[in-house]
């Protein structure tokens, strides 16, 4: 599992229930970290509603990490790094995330600007 590094400074490993394993499990207890890996149902055997819930607990923060990434993997350049070292390739993945950032602050400043509309025709009306 590669989610060992020196810059990650969470205790929480959050994952699909495909990585759910006495293996991992154990892995990241000895590493000192929390699992956050959804529990997976058995045929026969469905998940109790305190399971479910936990999924869509944890399914909350996993999505909007996840949506991050797959929209930076279709924006142009966004599948392959190619460059020569790590230090252009460090420079362009910075980049990525900050026209990610850009993009994502047009989009709710649209937004914002929509419902300020809407709320002031509301109030004229």
């Amino acid at each position: 599992m590669g989610f060992c590094t020196k810059a990650n400074t969470s205790h929480d490993v959050f994952g699909d229930s495909a990585y759910r394993s006495a293996a991992n499990e154990a892995t990241l207890k000895g590493r000192g970290f929390r699992s956050r890996i959804h529990v997976r149902a058995a045929r026969g055997h469905p998940l109790s509603k305190a399971q479910a819930a936990a999924n869509r607990a944890k399914s909350r923060i996993r999505a909007r990490i996840e949506h991050v990434f797959g929209a930076q993997e279709i924006a142009p350049g966004g599948r392959l790094l190619r460059t020569i070292g790590i230090v252009r390739a460090r420079i362009k993945i910075g980049l990525q995330n900050f026209v990610y950032n850009v993009r994502r602050l047009a989009t709710l400043e649209r937004r914002r600007s929509h419902s300020f509309k809407l709320a002031s025709r509301l109030a004229a009306a």
